[in-house]
C-alpha cells in the first residue's frame, strides 16, 4: 500500500482502485472480504487504516480532479494547523471534510461535501502529495461559513497560531472578494482577531469579554519586573487595572501543573498584577462569567498597590507575538 507522510509525520495510507492484470491492487474477491472497506466509490483502504483526520482527508482527496482541491479545516490541518482536528462538540462530531471544485462530475465521498465556488489557479497549491486551497483561502471558507462570529474569530486565530496566515493576508484576500457569501462576517473576524492566541478556549474567553464591553485587553503578552526579567505570559492582561486573566483547561488538573500556576500566580502577584483563573465549565454560564471578570477588573483598579511589571520589553528580548515575528525567528534559525 501507498502510504503518504502529512502534517505533524503521521502516516497515512491512500485509497487504491481495484486490481486488475493492467493495475496493482486488491482483487475485487479481496474488498469484499474482511481486510478492506471502501472509502468512496471505486476506492478502498485497508481496515487496519486508523480513521485520524489525515487519514479522512487523504480519502476525501481521492475523488478530486485537476482542477479541484481540499480547503477550510481540513487544508489548514494538511498545511500544520494543529488547532484544526476535524472534530467538534469535544470530538463527539465529526466535521466534513470540506472539497471545491467547480465540475459537476465529482462524486461527493461520505464524509465529505462538495463546493462549488469559484476556484483560480492561484489559490491552489500542492502540499505533501495533496492539492489544497492556498492558507488565506482556507481560513476564509471557515470564516465565511461559520456559525458564529466567535467561531469564525476562532478559525482566524487558529490559522495564525500556526503562522499559516497573517491578519493582513486575510483582510487582503476579504477585500479581493466582496461578494462572496458570508464575507461580512469574515471581514468583522478579520478586524477582531488576534494573532496571539495559543487556544480556541483563549479566543472564545477574550470574544466573550469583547462582547460584554470590558477594556481592551492584549494578547498573551509577555510580562518584566522592573528590572527588565520575564515574569509570566498571562492569556489576557487588561493593562489600565493590572488584571490578568488564565484561561485553565483539564491538564491544569495535574499535580506539577497547579504547582507551577500556583507559583506564576505568586509571581505576578509580587509585580502588582490582580489575578483571575477561568475554568472550563465556566464558559458555559457566559454571563456569570462576564459578570466575574467585571467585578475582577473593578477591583484590580480600585486596589492599591505598588506597579512594579511592565509590558515593554528589554533590550535583546525577541518578540513573537505576530505572524510576521515568528515567521523571522523561524527563518533565522533555519539558517
Amino acid at each position: 500500500m501507498e502510504r503518504v507522510v502529512g502534517p505533524f509525520s503521521e502516516s497515512v495510507v491512500a485509497p487504491v482502485r481495484v486490481g486488475s492484470r493492467h493495475r496493482a491492487g486488491p482483487m475485487a474477491s479481496e474488498v469484499r472480504g474482511p481486510s478492506w472497506r471502501r472509502s468512496s466509490r471505486g476506492w478502498y483502504v485497508p481496515t487496519s487504516a486508523p480513521l485520524t483526520a489525515e487519514q479522512r482527508i487523504v480519502e476525501a482527496a481521492a475523488v478530486l480532479r485537476p482542477g479541484t482541491a481540499v480547503t477550510g479545516w481540513a487544508a489548514l490541518r494538511w498545511m500544520g494547523g494543529r488547532w484544526f482536528s476535524g472534530a467538534s462538540q469535544g470530538g463527539r462530531v465529526l466535521d466534513d471534510v470540506d472539497l471545491v471544485a467547480m465540475c459537476r462530475e465529482i462524486r461527493t465521498p461520505p464524509g465529505a461535501r462538495v463546493s462549488q465556488e469559484r476556484l483560480t489557479p492561484a489559490d491552489v497549491v500542492g502540499h505533501d502529495g495533496l492539492p489544497v486551497t492556498v492558507a488565506a483561502r482556507s481560513a476564509c471558507f471557515l470564516m465565511r461559513y461559520a456559525p458564529s462570529l466567535t467561531a469564525a474569530v476562532v478559525a482566524a486565530e487558529m490559522a495564525a497560531f500556526s503562522d499559516l496566515v497573517s491578519a493582513d493576508e486575510l483582510a487582503a484576500y476579504v477585500l479581493d472578494h466582496p461578494g462572496w457569501t458570508g464575507i461580512e462576517r469574515a471581514r468583522r473576524a478579520t478586524r477582531l482577531m488576534s494573532e496571539n492566541s495559543w487556544s480556541p478556549m483563549e479566543s472564545r474567553l477574550r470574544m466573550l469579554w469583547l462582547k460584554h464591553g470590558l477594556p481592551a485587553v492584549l494578547v498573551n503578552p509577555p510580562v518584566f519586573d522592573l528590572a527588565g526579567r520575564h515574569v509570566a505570559t498571562p492569556d489576557l492582561l487588561e493593562p489600565e487595572s493590572g488584571l490578568a486573566v488564565e484561561y485553565d483547561g483539564v491538564e491544569h488538573l495535574d499535580v506539577s501543573q497547579r504547582r507551577h500556576d500556583v507559583g506564576r500566580e505568586e509571581q505576578m502577584r509580587d509585580v502588582g498584577l490582580e489575578y483571575v483563573t477561568v475554568l472550563g465549565p465556566d464558559l458555559a454560564a457566559p454571563e456569570r462569567l462576564a459578570a466575574r471578570m467585571e467585578r475582577a477588573v473593578r477591583r484590580a483598579a480600585s486596589t492599591r498597590r505598588v506597579r512594579s511589571w511592565t509590558t515593554t520589553p528589554p533590550p535583546g528580548w525577541l518578540g513573537a507575538d505576530t505572524v510576521a515575528e515568528r515567521r523571522a525567528l523561524r527563518a533565522r534559525h533555519a539558517a
